[in-house]
């Protein structure tokens, strides 16, 4: 039997078909659900994935099987209905996630139809909130986006995709360009000009930066205008649960999203035209995270789970540098919910590494010392660490101007003077820790997926720019070029939806609605939470054990084994405790999206059979040329039978 995505018919190129008895199919069964993991061959990201991923007008097929109601009705964007035990809304564009990605769209898109933006807590609760170093672009005359561009790919351990490469680091000045012309606030030097910094990877000094505040000076200025926007609607708050699809024949396509109300513990449907997953990546897998903790994986999940291809899992960045806690004179008087990021920029502006013997370390590793890529250095790290039998490492800025450092580094300086530590006169205390997804959603040159109507930028997202390994500074930046670059199809695809959405009751039948758990006593619900609690301290430690820096084959079928076991005592022991499959929590949720996501990084490692960037296996510890291809994953939905793989609405349509 053979399987094959449909190719579409846009610009993109090729069929990815996964064949029993080829060579080079895999499959693997994770906790019942099947993952086919194809690597695919003679592959041009930017040529492939956008035939694949094109976007289509829903077909007329699909819109006489609807309702009459969803054929006849005026539309009525952004009303807000009461239907049976919850509230569906209608929008032309529904925006998940309020980070550089979402805001930056939304701005875009509020010109043509109304915009809600949906997101899990505060708006600016976000990983662009917590980015410090800055966003890469090419600003200075001596720099070149020949440059930018090999740079990159060089990090990247040659998996990216050129054209992706090119096209962002030509777009990247003018959409910094943008940010400015709203108000965003940037350093600049003496000179009046821009102040550039560099990071490790980059041959040049290109970082626009804000102090050690950049993502925080973005969203500020990104939220005052979309504040400022009567077209958007910010939905604070609202944790999406589920994606909303139907199938078009080969085709599915998507239709809004389920969300919980986490304030009154309402379920809220919203129906939209086109939906933008901007969720940020799952950083939360992981015990040691620089991640907010939103960052739970809900969009890769919830993509996973409506039948969007998934790429690159296996490569994720661990920042070898976070705050030590351990290693601080005055310990915080509480466990962090997210490691504090001490910035790539400090290694850039001349910091060392040393070892607790006060030893520099990283040229023994590496002749670019700290100025490698955060791969080597986090590897270098972990390999002292575990040579040593110590706990964290010590990064030492001190011999640089105490002007200078506080002028570059308040932020860092200012938390790490809260626990006994002057960086002007003392080395930081670092530790490796998980810090950015470079796999995701897999998305053409215009944002696109291969469900219809779902778009995906940022962290969510692998669009082929950071290969292997992401270049320092180059996530804002994607965030921003593919933002825009998903506008005009978006638009496109909205006009083409309008006769579909012109409903104000229909669309509530059309997909079970999720419940929350208000018939089970507080006992029980009090257990749940306690017991998924642990259950996720527990996958934390699974993925730091066997899926972190350095893995193997045992390791990672040993992560596989225990997860499967760990998901299925989990999922009983809810619902012999009554949760129902429709049942939804914050904390209930959060949890199949971390069980989802970790799957995939376990099966997508499973799957590499070399050392490439950010996936180091002591098994195949070299790099391989003819395995210098993504990984892709799609779900054989049929044999999903776990609840972190099955969407809770699913039913047909029609």
């Amino acid at each position: 039997m053979t399987t094959v995505l449909p190719t579409g018919s846009g610009k993109f190129g090729y069929k990815v078909t996964l064949s029993k008895g080829k060579g080079w199919r895999k499959s693997y069964s994770v906790s019942g659900a099947a993952f086919n993991i194809c690597i695919q061959k003679e592959l041009s990201w930017s040529c492939s994935v956008s035939k694949l991923l094109q976007t289509q007008t829903c077909s007329s097929s699909f819109h006489s099987a609807l309702p009459k109601t969803l054929r006849s009705r005026p539309q009525r964007n952004g009303i807000t209905l009461c239907l049976g035990n919850g509230t569906t809304r209608f929008f032309d564009f529904a925006v998940i996630g309020s980070g550089v990605a979402g805001l930056r769209y939304a701005l875009e898109v509020a010109k043509h139809g109304s915009v809600a933006v949906i997101t899990k807590a505060e708006p600016h609760e976000s990983n662009t909130n917590y980015a410090q170093g800055g966003v890469s672009a090419v600003l200075c005359p001596s720099d070149s986006v020949e440059s930018h561009v090999r740079d990159t790919i060089i990090a990247g351990a040659y998996l990216c995709d050129e054209e992706t490469v090119r096209v962002v680091c030509t777009e990247g000045p003018d959409r910094i360009r943008e940010l400015i012309a709203m108000g965003a606030s940037f350093d600049h030097g003496e000179d009046g000009n821009l102040h550039l910094a560099r990071e490790g990877g980059h041959s040049h000094h290109r970082i626009v930066h804000a102090a050690d505040m950049t993502g925080r000076e973005i969203e500020r200025a990104l939220l005052q205008a979309v504040v400022n926007d009567p077209n958007i609607h910010m939905f604070e708050h609202h944790f999406a649960i589920d994606l909303l699809t139907s199938q078009d024949g080969e085709d599915t396509v998507c239709h809004g999203v389920d969300t919980l109300n986490t304030e009154t513990q309402e379920v809220v449907r919203f129906i939209s035209k086109v939906t933008l997953l901007a969720s940020g990546g799952a950083g939360h897998i992981y015990p040691s995270t620089t991640n907010p903790p939103v960052a739970t994986g809900d969009g890769i999940a919830m993509a996973h789970r409506a039948e969007a291809v998934i790429s690159n899992m296996e490569f994720v960045q661990f920042h070898p540098t976070a705050l030590a806690d351990e290693g601080l004179p005055v310990k915080p008087s509480r466990r962090r919910e997210n490691a504090f990021l001490i910035t790539e920029a400090v290694r850039g502006d001349g910091g060392i590494l040393y070892n607790l013997s006060m030893e520099r370390f990283m040229p023994l590793y590496d002749k670019r010392a700290e100025l490698a890529p955060r791969d080597v250095v986090a590897r270098s790290i972990d390999d002292q660490l575990k040579k040593r039998n110590e706990k964290y490492v010590l990064l030492d800025i001190s011999h640089k101007p105490r002007e200078e450092i506080l002028s570059h580094f308040p932020n860092i300086a200012a938390e790490c003077l809260q626990y006994g530590l002057d960086i002007t006169r003392d080395p930081i205390p670092v530790v490796p820790a998980a810090h950015y997804m470079c796999g995701g959603v897999r998305a053409g040159l215009e944002g696109e997926t291969n469900v219809k109507g779902l778009y995906v930028a940022g962290e969510v997202a692998c669009t082929g720019l950071h290969g292997a390994n992401r270049l320092a500074s180059n996530s804002l930046l994607e965030a921003l070029v593919f933002a825009r670059r998903a506008v005009q199809p978006s638009i496109n695809h909205m006009a083409s939806s309008s006769d579909i959405f012109q409903a104000i009751d229909g669309p509530s039948n059309l997909w079970a609605r999720p419940v929350v758990p208000s018939s089970l006593n507080g006992n029980v619900v009090g257990d749940i939470l306690r017991i998924t609690g642990r259950v996720r301290r527990e996958l934390q430690s699974i993925m730091w054990e066997y899926v972190g820096i350095v893995r193997s084959t045992t390791r990672l079928e040993n992560a596989e084994q225990r997860i499967r076991e760990l998901e299925a005592e989990w999922e009983t022991y809810l619902f012999e405790r009554g949760w129902e499959p429709t049942m939804v929590g914050l904390e209930a949720c959060e949890m199949r999206n971390l069980f989802c996501c970790a799957k995939l990084v376990v099966s997508s490692a499973l799957a590499r059979h070399e050392s490439r960037g950010l996936h180091y296996t002591v098994d195949f510890p070299h790099l391989e040329e003819s395995k210098r291809l993504p990984t892709i994953i799609f779900p054989c939905s049929s044999l999903d039978t776990t609840w972190s793989n099955r969407q809770l609405h699913r039913q047909p349509i029609c």
